[in-house]
């Protein structure tokens, strides 16, 4: 029988109960912009729907921590449709102008279009649209797609670490077909599910060679591809430095065979550094949140499953709205709180950690990335 490994960090501390957020004495309008401590305005919201996920991808969701015993949420615990809803249009009178849906898996979330329509029915304090988005391992999303589109979803991200089907399994641990997930992209293109994101994470020894040919696969497509490096999020992972490919080694090694130039970001606080290739057919982007962190413009906010905003994707403890919602709190109270927490914002893990890897890394505690989304 195999020895179950246990992580050396409670892979679940993030989840013990915390006092809610103090009301501030003086409550405050929402002008639309709110910066933090170091300048950074707030633009972007991830909202995990759900914690549970049908891939046990090495990166984020281990089997041999999250095994078939693992107690996920109950459904009490997470955030309804409605809660989601009323905190996305208190963050949006903040200046989020940008949703995204995120999991574990979020198309596992029962009627997911619904929340979708009740989000998309939200617009930002000068009328425009939200940019809503989500996040998804592929496995539903040709079942899905059309639903998805028709309740007001502007586009999805499609996590694939592989073409190879033996290197994808390895990094999912999943029974499940390269092709299937191919299969959802083409759907979601179909639907007008666009511009669609392939994200690729990098582990050095378990698929790094599949960089070039996942490059060569998508570089004639409607997919923007991105290399993604291996990141610490949570404790559960294992993570390593030398398992880090970094961005500037993969941007060698498509170069090549297939040259490339750098382009401008699209907006502020953009993740990824945009690549376009020299004949003009095909963009790739580069996540290099270890060797490159882009602490400096970081514009998001992250709304856990149960209703925990966390500043940081590499947070230690979350601040619990979901208290504040189920108190009867008033909309000016909350938004106050949620000013309030924003301004105070410092985080800058990816920089810390760059200069002190080997024991921060090791040392602190940190919100795993199936619960908050990525």
């Amino acid at each position: 029988m195999t020895k179950k490994v246990i992580p050396l960090i409670d892979s679940r501390s993030f989840l013990r109960p915390s006092p809610p957020p103090a009301l501030p004495s003086i409550l405050e309008t929402p002008t639309g912009l709110i910066a933090d401590e170091l300048g950074r305005p707030l633009h972007d919201l991830r909202i995990s729907v759900t914690d549970r996920c049908n891939f046990r991808c090495v990166y984020c969701m281990p089997r041999a921590v999250f095994d078939k015993d693992y107690a996920f949420l109950p459904h009490t615990a997470l955030l309804s449709f409605e809660e989601i809803t009323r905190l996305a249009s208190l963050f949006i009178a903040h200046g989020v102008h940008k949703i995204r849906l995120t999991g574990g898996e979020p198309l596992l979330r029962k009627h997911i279009e619904t929340l979708i329509a009740m989000l998309s029915a939200l617009k930002t304090p000068d009328g425009k649209e939200l940019d809503l988005t989500l996040t998804t391992n592929g496995s539903l999303l040709a079942k899905k797609a059309q639903a998805l589109k028709d309740a007001g979803l502007k586009r999805v991200t499609v996590s694939l670490d592989a073409l190879d089907e033996n290197i994808f399994q390895r990094m999912n641990d999943a029974d499940f077909p390269v092709a299937e997930v191919l299969h959802g992209l083409e759907v979601a293109h179909q639907v007008g599910l666009g511009p669609i994101k392939v994200n690729m994470v990098v582990k050095r020894g378990v698929n790094d060679q599949e960089i070039l040919p996942m490059a060569r696969y998508f570089k004639n497509t409607p997919y923007i591809l991105r290399f993604i490096e291996y990141m610490d999020v949570g404790a559960s992972n294992g993570w390593k430095m030398d398992e880090v490919v970094p961005s500037a080694e993969v941007a060698r090694l498509i170069q090549t065979e297939l040259p490339m130039h750098p382009v401008a970001a699209n907006y502020l606080g953009e993740t990824a550094q945009r690549w376009r290739y020299a004949d003009g057919v095909g963009e790739v982007g580069l996540i290099s949140s270890v060797t490159q962190a882009f602490c400096h413009d970081c514009s998001r906010a992250r709304l856990s499953t149960e209703g925990k905003l966390y500043t940081c994707l590499f947070a230690s403890a979350g601040h619990d709205l979901r208290a504040l919602l189920r108190s009867e709190c008033s909309d000016p109270e909350i938004s106050s709180v949620i000013g309030q927490l924003w301004r105070a914002r410092d985080d800058r893990y990816s920089e810390l950690r760059t200069q002190h890897t080997e024991g921060l890394a090791a040392t602190r505690k940190k919100v795993e990335m199936s619960y908050i989304g990525g």
